[in-house]
């Protein structure tokens, strides 16, 4: 098996995992504080990268890297994290999930930003249309019931493309699993201060659903997933496997109608399908 072969299943495997962070994160809120889901599952993720990192004996990063390594930690580990879980206050995961057919062009804006790219016209009309269509389906639910949900979602999206984007560059000399590991360890001094101080008053009154869902984004989502999907990008390639983002929304959808119980509505389906297909016209016109 070659390597590209390798990187579309890490990649593959690590969507699949990501797909279920937003109804995992919906469960949790329902019970849990926001900021306590956000620090508690990037504690639990530090320590067992830190764990890893100790075990596996791997080097320092460099002074070079640590300004990278931030940049990481404040758009998956702590922005992405915490944004989510405020906008599933406000709006169902089924709802939010339609913004994550965004991730691939945020991904893309930021590794213009900061790799220097050249994109042709047609990537720019794809992206500006694929746009136009989510903010247009976010204005037709009802704006005033969910704009602060929205705003939040879509800002959720630019951090993380932030992420995703630094994290990629980083892996190629860093290591795919080391970059998140040592993003997270670098969080830690932050976190653990914010669990104390949000911790639930009453554990007995979370029921275990709640902590399944906290297991599950600090586990897979905020470690394994990123294990797969930083060593699938770095074997594959970041501009092919990136492509499998587009994937998410759709598997999102059915975990929170299987999960959940949400109603994912015709609207929603075809607003995924035609941000999907926007992201995907502009991926083509890439190069």
């Amino acid at each position: 098996m070659d390597n590209a072969t390798r990187g579309w299943i890490n990649g593959f495997i690590g969507v699949v995992i990501f797909a279920g962070s937003l109804p995992a994160t919906r469960i949790a809120v329902l019970q849990l504080d926001p900021l306590f889901l956000t620090a508690a599952r990037a504690s639990i993720a530090a320590v067992l990268g830190g764990m890893l990192l100790l075990a596996l004996r791997q080097p320092r990063p460099t002074r070079a890297s640590l300004g990278p390594l931030l940049v990481v930690a404040l758009g998956v580990v702590v922005g992405f994290p915490l944004l989510t879980a405020l906008a599933l206050q406000h709006v169902s995961s089924a709802h939010s999930i339609v913004f994550l057919g965004l991730l691939p062009l945020s991904t893309a804006l930021f590794g213009v930003l900061r790799g220097g790219e050249r994109m042709r016209r047609g990537f720019w009309l794809f992206s500006v249309l694929g746009s136009a269509v989510v903010v247009g389906y976010a204005l037709s639910t009802g704006v005033a019931a969910s704009l602060q949900g929205d705003l939040l979602m879509l800002a959720a999206v630019l951090v993380c493309g932030l992420g995703y984007a630094e994290g990629a560059r980083l892996s190629r000399t860093l290591g795919g699993w080391q970059v998140i590991s040592w993003a997270l360890v670098l969080s830690l001094p932050l976190m653990l201060p914010l669990v104390a101080l949000r911790w639930p008053s009453s554990l007995a009154a979370v029921d275990a659903p709640a902590w399944f869902g906290l297991a599950y984004v600090a586990v897979f989502s905020m470690l394994v997933g990123f294990m797969f999907w930083y060593r699938g990008l770095a074997q594959g390639g970041i501009a092919v496997v990136g492509q499998l983002q587009l994937l998410q929304p759709f598997f999102g959808l059915v975990l929170a109608a299987l999960l959940l119980h949400e109603t994912v509505s015709w609207a929603m389906l075809v607003v995924t399908m035609c941000a999907v297909t926007c992201v995907a016209g502009a991926r083509r016109f890439a190069r």
